[in-house]
């Protein structure tokens, strides 16, 4: 055995250790045969002792049709529950409370020519689906033999079966994908017509810096908050009972950085990614390893999707984070004043286009879905009394826009060139999309589909009536990229990040980007100078600074206070890093979000001109919650309204830091006792991963029911995103995450919390959240002979 074998074995042992859990017998003797209708030869999948299945086939469709297989084995509950959400078809295994949503998810299918849907992927991509299918059908047909035993405990407590699936299901669902800009659009119109442009500044920030195009405030003024509440549910992920099951779309961001070879300890690059989604039981994203003539591909995808879209596939690796791209964009119709069912669109007024769909209902009988569309897109606001519609035009809705299945032209990228031109048959979600070569070629390039708009810019809801027009989509090569990384690195965080140089008259690509914070901080980390490996970008996915905090605190500086003056000397000498065991973290996340905000938007909107009137109608759209992801350029924004040399403001601002902190005190005092001795942010923020089948504790539920506790570092700010709900359960973050040693990948790293499996009654149901909570990961196994010493199961599928 070679010292390299040696050093991974032990570290292997060390991993599984620190997972807790028996380990599984060898895998001689755990060997399950399962005989698969539609396999042409046999294919072996050996199960490491992390959960992730290594599958080998004689024929490339085959592997397909074996993880299909292998997924249901692991996640059944979770994709039929995908399935039957994005179909609308949920009240019919869940009853009647659940046919709003299904009508609303309906409005989102795709529904255009299926042809050219498949073609846009490539032209194996339907047989790689199908096969996926059949796999995924062939595990529900063996499970229904005996159900009682096989299926996942789910299924029987609910009541219901899983449903088989076709090859179309996995395409024309849409309402999973990550864009969300008709919401900024509504908000930003409302907020214009009720507070004025300074306050809208205080809102969001627009990147770039111009005005907003001209609206036309006679539509605007005939809709409210409510008008998007379709859109909004429709995009919802599932409730079962008060918690949301582990489908479903919600803010996504993510980080990523790829460093040169020529920057690096060992000369190879590096890759990093680590996701931001919600933290779900069983998580959003699924491990896997597939091997046949012609593929060789290993790391993670949505687990209802074939294949991978972060990873590597022996040659290449890339990753992703999310590109707010402006792949959206509201219409306001104008009703007919005496035929609400037409629009007015140019020199006509056309009728909308209106279909029905009946659905079966669970407990008898059936209900009618009454879907309407116009020549944009799904109608999701019609107001026959106010004589106004809204309709969203949706990228997402275009041939080849199911999301990430664009990466099937990844898994043959030959070198960095290819796979840049592969990424010409990605189009949703919007993402920076980096790779890196075994010969040390690296780049990165934003992806998306995004249309072209000559004269407006997309920012605000525009009059459907002809003038406001998409004219086609921009090309790959009209998009930022950059194959040369002058620094030797490259990193993105979801902030703006397209060049000076780029035409955004032309080509207007966003206005909403994310906050800056956590790409400012990976810079600064990746330009310091410090060591540059797998342990060093590993540890740097878990950097719990907060830069906008301090920047904050800083800007506060000149402030003094009486009350709790020993808090605020605290939180001035504060390094800013949200560690668990910080109570400057903990004073500062209940203090800025929940008390001085609130305060600091109510002096700010009075600053600048908006009457008690206006402030009632609009004042909550600036009390944000983005305690997701957070933003704090608003609030940074607002405190510059303030001339702290001057002495008034300084007197206010100073009154206004003392009442607000000694309320958040009094806050934290009833959360966590008088005792600020024992006062941590960790006691506070926490994650609490509970079945979405038991969202409440109570007596008399499986010990499965709900995961330990785990204090969380860092917050919607840090570069290691730790964002959390009302109550500080710390919901979004980075359960999956990976740093790829780029030509030397069994040195590869990985994680994927709680586990593999979402069944309960599998030994990989939770065993990876003790790794996830020390922030340790394991190795990602690639070469046959370490998959070989870390397997623990074997499985044979064979033709049937």
């Amino acid at each position: 055995m070679t010292e390299r074998q040696q050093q991974r074995r032990a570290a292997s042992t060390r991993n599984r250790d620190a997972g807790g859990g028996p380990a599984a017998a060898p895998p001689e003797t755990t060997g399950r045969r399962f005989p698969v209708p539609g396999l042409v030869g046999p294919v072996e999948i050996l199960i490491d002792r992390w959960g992730v299945p290594h599958i080998y086939a004689e024929d490339r469709l085959d592997a397909f049709l074996a993880q299909g297989f292998q997924v249901a084995r692991d996640r059944l509950f979770q994709i039929d529950l995908w399935r039957r959400r994005g179909l609308g078809e949920l009240a019919e295994v869940l009853g009647p409370d659940h046919l709003e949503g299904d009508r609303a998810r309906r409005l989102f299918l795709y529904r255009g020519d299926m042809r050219a849907e498949w073609l846009a992927y490539g032209a194996e991509t339907k047989d790689i689906v199908t096969a996926f299918v059949r796999g995924i059908n062939a595990f529900i047909d063996w499970a229904a033999e005996d159900a009682e035993t096989r299926l996942p405990v789910e299924f029987g407590r609910l009541g219901y079966a899983p449903a088989r699936w076709e090859p179309e299901d996995v395409v024309r669902i849409r309402t999973h994908g990550l864009q969300f800009n008709v919401a900024q659009e509504l908000e930003r119109a409302l907020t214009l017509r009720d507070l004025g442009e300074e306050a809208e500044s205080f809102r969001s920030v627009r990147e770039p810096e111009t005005g907003p195009q001209p609206f036309e405030t006679e539509l605007i003024d005939r809709l409210s908050d409510d008008a998007l509440d379709v859109f909004k549910l429709a995009y919802e992920p599932v409730a079962l009972g008060d918690a949301a099951a582990s489908v479903g779309a919600a803010p996504s961001g993510s980080n990523n950085w790829v460093i040169s070879g020529s920057s690096t300890e060992t000369g190879r690059p590096i890759l990093a990614n680590d996701p931001h989604r919600m933290l779900t039981l069983p998580s959003l994203r699924y491990l896997a390893h597939l091997e046949a003539p012609g593929l060789s591909i290993i790391g993670a995808g949505e687990p209802n999707l074939p294949g991978i879209y972060i990873g590597h596939n022996g040659r290449v690796a890339f990753g992703l984070t999310i590109w707010p791209a402006d792949q959206e964009d509201l219409y306001v119709y104008e009703l007919h004043p005496e035929d609400p069912d037409r629009y007015r669109y140019r020199d006509d007024w056309r009728s909308f286009t209106m279909i029905e769909e009946t659905a079966p209902v669970a407990g008898g009988g059936e209900a009618v879905h009454v879907l309407r569309f116009g020549v944009h897109g799904p109608v999701v606001h019609h107001d026959a009394g106010r004589g106004v519609a809204l309709a969203v035009r949706a990228a997402s809705l275009e041939p080849g826009t199911a999301p990430y299945l664009g990466s099937v032209a990844f898994f043959d990228s030959a070198d960095a060139d290819d796979h840049h031109r592969a990424l010409r048959r990605w189009s949703s979600p919007p993402t920076n999309q980096i790779f890196a070569d075994v010969h040390g070629r690296t780049g990165w390039q934003g992806s998306a589909l995004v249309p072209r708009r000559r004269g407006w810019d997309g920012s605000l809801p525009v009059a459907g009536d002809g003038r406001f027009e998409w004219e086609g989509f921009a090309s790959l090569e009209e998009l930022p990229s950059d194959r040369t990384f002058a620094t030797g690195w490259f990193a993105s965080a979801n902030e703006n990040n397209v060049p000076d140089s780029h035409d955004s008259g032309e080509l207007s690509i966003s206005a909403d980007w994310f906050s800056n914070a956590r790409a400012r901080r990976l810079q600064r980390r990746l330009a310091s100078g410090e060591s540059r490996s797998v342990d060093s970008s590993w540890r740097l996915q878990e950097d719990a600074a907060n830069e906008h905090a301090l920047a904050m605190l800083e800007r506060l500086a000149p402030v003094e206070v009486d009350a709790a003056a020993d808090i605020w000397a605290e939180l001035r000498a504060w390094d800013g890093v949200e560690r668990v065991d910080s109570r400057c973290a903990l004073v500062f996340q209940v203090w800025q979000r929940r008390h001085f905000r609130p305060w600091l938007v109510d002096r700010s909107l009075a600053r600048a001109g908006c009457s008690a009137e206006a402030v009632r109608r609009g004042r909550h759209r600036l009390l944000r919650d983005d305690a997701l992801f957070s933003d704090l350029r608003p609030d940074l924004r607002m405190l510059d309204r303030f001339d702290l040399a001057e002495p008034a403001d300084l007197e206010l601002m100073a009154e206004g830091v003392a009442e607000t902190l000694e309320a958040a005190l009094d806050e934290i005092e009833g959360l966590l006792g008088p005792n600020r001795s024992g006062w941590a942010w960790g006691e506070l923020h926490r994650t609490r991963l509970r079945h979405p089948l038991y969202a409440s504790a109570a007596p008399g539920q499986p010990e499965w029911a709900a995961l330990p506790e785990v204090p969380r570092a860092g917050s919607g700010d840090t570069v290691g995103l730790a964002g959390y709900d009302a109550e500080f359960n710390a919901v979004m973050g980075s359960s999956f995450r990976m740093v790829l040693d780029v030509g030397e990948w069994d040195e590869s790293r990985v994680l994927n919390s709680p586990g593999q499996s979402g069944d309960p009654r599998s030994n990989h149901y939770a065993d990876l959240q003790p790794l996830w909570a020390a922030g340790t990961g394991f190795p990602l196994l690639y070469s046959r002979e370490a998959v070989l010493e870390a397997a623990e199961e074997r499985i044979r599928l064979s033709p049937r």
